[in-house]
Formats: C-alpha cells, structure tokens, sequence
C-alpha cells in the first residue's frame, strides 16, 4: 500500500511588498497632499487678489501679529495703518486688548482735528505732498485748477530749460494732468478718478513712494505720450504757465490719444483711493511694479475697504500676487497626484493578492480534504 502524498503549498504571490508600499504612499501623503490641495487652490486663485490675501492672512495674522503691527504704526505716528489693523482684526475676529484699542481710537481722533486737516489741506495745496485725506484734498484741488500741474510743470521746466536736472515724469504727468483736468471739466466729472489718480502718482514720485518698476513703466509710458521738444520750448519760454495752460499748446505737447493705458492706470489708483484712502493709494503705489499691479490692488480696495493698508502692509506682494511660482505650485499638485495614485494602486494590488492567497488556500484544504477521503490503495 502506497502512502498518500501530502499537497504541498502552491507558489502565490506575496501581500507585504504593495502593503508596504500603500504605507510609505500614506506617509509621503500626508506631507505632499496637503500641499497639493493648498497649491490646487493657489494656481486656480492667481488671478484673483482677494482670494490670495484671503489665504495669506490665514496663514499669518493672529494675535500677536495685530499687536504687534499696532504698536509699530502707533510708534511711526500713523493712526490710520493702526485703525486699519484694528479694523482687520475686528473683521476677522481676532482680540485686541481693549486699552491699545482705545490709544488707536485717541490718535486718529487727533489726527481728524480742525488744525491738523486745516494744516493738512495747506500743505497738499501748496508743495503736492499729501500725507492724508485732507493733504489729497488740497493737492487735488491744486491739480484741478491746474494750479498744482503748472506749479510743478513750471519747476521742473525751467530747470530742464536752465539744463540742470530736472524729473521729467513730474514733468510729462503735469502735461497729462492739464489734459485730463480739461477733459474732467468737459465730461462734467467723469474724469476725477483719473484726475485724483495722477495727482497721487505725481506726489508718490516727488515723495520717494513710487516703485522703481512702476517709475520705469511710467517713464516709457510717458516717451510716447509727451514731446519733450515741444515741452522743452514751452519751458524756454517766458509765458510757461500760459503756454501750457492753453489748450492748444496742450494739444501740441501731449499726445493725448496715446494717453489712454496711462489715463487707465490713474483711474484704477482713484479707484483705491476712492475705497481705501489716499495712504492706502500711496502704499499701492509703492508696491505696485506696473499697471496689472494697481488693478489687483484696487480689487483689494474694493473688498478689504480700510483694511486695505492692513492687508498690503502685512502681505507685501503675497497680498496680491503668488510668492511661489507657478511650475513649483504644480509639482506639488504633481507630487500629490502621484502619491494617491500609487497608493490607490497598491491597495488595489493588495486586494488582489490578498485575494489570490485566499483563493489558493481554498483550492489546498480541498485537495487535501479530496485525498484524505480517497481509498488507500
């Protein structure tokens, strides 16, 4: 009699190897996914400036961040950027403590005095220098009586005609201004915006608060718009401020037609100043790199209001642009991808050799229950 032979175990594929490797997938993704959702985010929101300074305030602004950006403009003698932070924090349900609040309440209620906007006024009138909503109202006034325009023209011409150095964008801006001021009176204001908008470009120059990109901008923008021959000869002249007053040496020297991206570009500064104030322009001015720059800029002033200064004084350029670029947003988005996919494979890839085994091992016990019930032969 032969003895029965035992079955041996098949060969079936091993389950440890995607087991292991669905597990280093779960670790790597829980660095990499999370990345790559906040970058999916990022990349689908970069044009839109709110939504990126949504996110950066989320990342950065808490308690000690407010107090500590409160205290700092209150030390620099701006009350407006520290109700601006206030105002933040109060939207955004962040605590204050209630006795800076109140030095906050306090400075700005000084600085709204009679005397300070009397004097405010004064100053914008006369030197173009706004530091306030009061000093814009003086320079605005200036400029809109073309008083300020030929002011400054008439400084800057006659040191260009003497040949000594002179800032030809204070220059080619009061011509545009004369020629925007006109056009603000003949549409019956529909021009202010850009006409307040350039007054402030000009003053964020002649106070160091423009960029050197958006001065460069500016400066080509300007050698289309402006014949510095014809400007050069007015300046010459005796009769300056009656050449250039006169609309038809307007005509001759500024190129109105090619005015129009730089017009545009004054309007969306009026369009901050009209929604966030005349420091929240300035601080854009000083970020700004070009007029796409401004645009986002004035969709901020459009939804943060007198938060805007906060916002761009916290962020910088995050507050309106991506500080990461775009290729290293998507390899994240790739990373992440990559990670969910070779963990969804090597379940699936588990499953399946799971299932073999189990598969097998039933094929085994009943061979092996077949040959126990067979007759010995």
């Amino acid at each position: 009699m032969t003895p029965n032979k035992r079955p041996k175990d098949p060969k079936v594929a091993r389950v440890a190897s995607p087991l292991g490797f669905a597990f280093v997938c779960l670790l790597i993704g829980l660095l990499t996914v999370p990345a790559g959702l906040e970058a999916g985010m990022l990349v689908a929101a970069r044009d839109d400036a709110p939504a990126v300074a949504e996110h950066m305030l989320d990342r950065s602004f808490d308690f000690a961040v407010a107090k500590r950006e409160i205290e700092s403009a209150l030390d620099s003698k701006d009350p407006d950027l520290a109700g601006s932070f206030v105002e933040l924090a109060q939207d955004r349900h962040v605590p204050i403590d209630p006795a800076l609040a109140d030095k906050v309440h306090a400075a700005k209620d000084e600085a709204a005095s009679a005397r300070h906007k009397v004097g405010s006024f004064a100053q914008g009138f006369v030197t173009g220098e706004p530091s306030d909503m009061a000093g814009l109202a003086g320079t605005a006034v200036g400029d809109l009586f073309v008083f300020g325009d030929i002011r400054d023209a008439l400084r800057e011409g006659t040191r260009m005609a003497r040949g000594e150095p002179a800032d030809e964008l204070i220059l080619g801006l009061s011509g545009v201004g004369i020629a925007i001021t006109a056009g603000t009176y003949a549409s019956a204001g529909a021009g202010a915006p850009a006409r307040v908008g350039l007054s402030l470009v000009k003053a964020a120059r002649v106070t160091g608060r423009m960029s050197v990109h958006l001065a460069e901008w500016v400066g080509r923008s300007l050698r289309d718009v402006v014949d510095w021959a014809a400007l050069g000869r007015a300046a010459a002249g005796a009769g300056l401020t009656g050449t250039l007053v006169g609309e038809r040496a307007v005509r001759e020297v500024i190129k109105v037609d090619k005015a129009t991206e730089l017009v545009h570009f004054a309007g969306e500064v009026g369009r901050v100043q009209s929604k966030a104030g005349t420091l929240a322009a300035l601080d854009g001015l000083k970020l700004a790199e070009g007029p796409r720059d401004m645009s986002r800029i004035a969709r901020l002033a459009e939804k943060y209001g007198n938060k805007t200064r906060a916002v761009i004084k916290l962020g910088g350029r995050a507050a309106i642009w991506l500080t990461m670029s775009t290729l290293n947003l998507f390899s994240w988005v790739l990373a992440a991808a990559m990670t969910l996919i070779g963990f969804c494979t090597s379940c699936k890839r588990t499953a399946e050799r799971a299932t073999e085994r189990w598969i097998a091992r039933r094929k085994l016990r009943a061979a092996r229950a077949h040959l126990a019930l067979a007759p010995a032969i």
